[in-house]
């Protein structure tokens, strides 16, 4: 077992050589080939609707964790099928973006498109079992029935067609707001509340946003291989200052519900995110660089995606923020309501 790469893995999407890739152990393989430095967003929206149900007394561990499992590894067969889909409709050919800024096992010859598809569906699979699990828990609920139904679609479609016609940014903003944490919310609760979804709109904005960012940095290619990603009908200049709205939005969003007593004073933790916020805004104010910036860093998450990292980057300092503000939120209500009345 590498932990040392399953550490660099989960921090950065690792480039390995084939040599390198078949001395990996399988948990190395699985996570580089599933992007498993980004799944930590997954993780977020999944620790939210666990929040909100825990502050209004609806939590309970088991079926959380169950949830966890399921969206994360629903995630990781997303970013599996993805590559595959791309690779098979011709995608990744001829030095396409995505090969050049981290492993597309298939198309690095890393493994076999038999074997990306067995990844793909042992992954699936254990995620499906997690929501089978949460189904029939919850009394075979017909809405967690349409949840997972829409979820699998997502899974399925998000790479073709949704992300050629424009739907791609559209899907995130869906599946890591209402459906993750709105639906995640529903199966511990047992109710629909669209408080929970007005409430965390700060925190899939910023996923929203990191999704814009890798298809304006993919807009040329993009155009060339007719993958109509809405960056590619907007513009660079329109999508980058959409970005820019996405990431000022939610402190103001966080302001207001504290305002309206939906949060309390503890959510203010979020602005030690505008140190961050301060480096990256300048750069999605300006276009793209011809070439990679002095000290940006190159390869494994790097250059040539560049608007990416930079609102990830931001996303994880707000996000993380966010979720922790939220839990001392939930915890001075539940253990010093004096305090907050």
């Amino acid at each position: 077992m590498n932990f040392a790469m399953w550490k660099k893995a989960l921090q950065v999407i690792p480039a390995v050589s084939k040599p390198e890739w078949d001395a990996l152990d399988f948990v190395s393989k699985w996570l580089i080939s599933t992007r498993a430095a980004v799944l930590v967003m997954t993780f977020i929206s999944s620790a939210l609707a666990g929040l909100f149900a825990a502050r209004d007394g609806h939590f309970a561990l088991l079926p959380w964790l169950a949830l966890t499992v399921g969206l994360i590894l629903a995630h990781a067969t997303n970013n599996l099928f993805n590559d595959y889909t791309d690779f098979v409709k011709g995608v990744d050919k001829d030095n396409y973006f995505r090969t050049l800024y981290g492993p597309q096992p298939v198309a690095n010859g890393l493994m076999t498109t038999t074997q990306s598809l067995l990844y793909a569906g042992g992954t699936g699979l254990v995620a499906l079992i997690c929501g089978l699990y949460l189904i029939f828990t919850n009394g075979n609920d017909p809405l967690i029935w349409v949840l997972l139904g829409l979820g699998a679609f997502f899974v399925l479609f998000y790479t073709w067609p949704l992300k050629y016609i424009a739907l791609g940014e559209v899907a995130v903003l869906l599946v890591w707001g209402p459906l993750m944490i709105g639906g995640g919310y529903y199966v511990l609760a047992g109710q629909w509340d669209w408080n929970v979804i007005w409430a965390s709109v700060p925190y899939y904005f910023g996923v929203t946003t990191v999704i814009f960012g890798k298809h304006i940095d993919k807009i040329k290619v993009d155009t060339e291989k007719k993958i109509y990603t809405l960056p590619v009908i907007l513009g660079e200049k329109a999508s980058r200052y959409a970005v820019v709205a996405m990431m000022v939005l939610p402190y103001l969003l966080v302001l207001g519900m504290i305002a309206l007593r939906y949060f309390t004073p503890i959510l203010l933790i979020v602005f030690l995110a505008i140190p961050t916020l301060r480096q990256t805004l300048p750069n999605f104010l300006k276009p793209r660089p011809e070439t990679r910036p002095e000290g940006f860093p190159d390869g494994q998450g790097g250059w040539p995606l560049f608007f990416a990292p930079l609102a990830f980057g931001n996303n994880r300092a707000f996000g993380g923020l966010f979720m922790l503000g939220f839990l001392l939120d939930v915890a001075i209500r539940i253990f010093l309501p004096a305090f907050w009345r």
